[in-house]
């Protein structure tokens, strides 16, 4: 059974959260189901969350049945040489109406132990923040296991915190140790490596709609986090027509793409591409096919679809593994 190679598009998964609000819907046309809706999962293969196939010859399959039956010509050579069938990345669109816990992802050797999962190295794109939006993104200086058990204990954690303003086309890259938190008002794209694992330590003492509080994991969060200052800031070219690198690391590398005329593309087959449109709205060639993409869709590229071309005026996120 040969492989129809052509653009994935998924539908999203929506997921409501205490802090999640309507920027979804009104900024980025997701259909919502409820009022406080603050993750969209666009490309996902998480447990009982995997993403099914919107469209084209494998619509109403999962992404994971996709990959059980073309392992290769999905992911590419490379990533299933290095993963095996197992998609390695997970792709969100985030709005923080309120602020998200203050909390830190454990890294692939702790998450392997305790959880039988990978890590969560991550990175944001902001695409929208209101006036005086933040993020929390790790120790203003470098700290100690002592020093911040004190401040949390103490609710003084944000004292010893770097918060840093937000902007559109703002980026921040997460290394695993790194503790953080979104703050109100900042709507952002999230690549990250599949994994669910988060530790909160606080979570600014609110209840839910039955006055309960949410779980914390600060026991677990101690032996995960980096108490090492850190620069998580990225600072990126925005050449036009161009993939201008922001992120490149072991686990993916993200380009920002300004596009406004058409770009060609060959790739070698060894990982898939996601594209995520962060603005505007572009087409996709392939072959003798097109397909259009607007701002708040992410589609999938797999691996055996190596000549493509895109045209228009978007801004776009271009992730896959080196």
């Amino acid at each position: 059974m040969a492989f129809t190679a052509y653009p994935l598009k998924f539908y999203p998964i929506l997921k409501e959260r205490i802090w999640g609000g309507q920027k979804l819907a009104k900024l980025l046309d997701k259909g919502l189901s409820g009022n406080q809706i603050g993750e969209s999962w666009e490309i996902s293969t998480v447990a009982n969350d995997v993403s099914i196939i919107m469209h084209g010859e494998y619509a109403s399959e999962s992404l994971s049945e996709l990959i059980s039956k073309f392992p290769k010509e999905v992911l590419g050579t490379h990533v299933h040489d290095k993963f095996g069938q197992q998609f390695p990345l997970l792709f969100k669109f985030i709005d923080a109406m309120d602020d998200l816990s203050i909390q830190v992802h454990p890294n692939d050797a702790l998450a392997k132990a305790r959880h039988n999962s990978f890590g969560k190295t991550e990175m944001w794109y902001v695409l929208q923040a209101d006036a005086d939006a933040k993020i929390i993104v790790g120790f203003k200086e470098k700290s100690a296991p002592e020093e911040y058990v004190k401040h949390l204990h103490d609710k003084s954690l944000l004292s010893i915190l770097n918060q840093t303003a937000a902007a559109p086309g703002d980026a921040f890259f997460l290394e695993t140790g790194t503790i953080h938190a979104i703050r109100a008002g900042i709507l952002l794209a999230e690549i990250q490596q599949t994994s669910d694992i988060t530790y909160r330590v606080y979570d600014w003492d609110r209840v839910d709609g039955d006055g309960k509080s949410r779980e914390l994991h600060v026991d677990l969060a101690l032996d995960a986090i980096t108490f090492d200052k850190t620069d998580s800031r990225r600072h990126y070219q925005k050449e036009a027509n161009s993939a201008n690198t922001i992120v490149d690391c072991q686990y993916f590398t993200t380009n920002f793409i300004s596009l406004s005329r058409e770009m060609t593309f060959s790739k070698r087959g060894n990982s898939f591409t996601v594209l995520m449109c962060v603005d505007g709205e572009y087409t996709l060639c392939h072959k003798s096919c097109t397909y259009r993409f607007v701002k708040g869709e992410s589609i999938l590229i797999p691996a055996a679809m190596r000549n493509y071309s895109i045209n228009g005026n978007a801004t776009i996120l271009e992730i896959y593994i080196s």
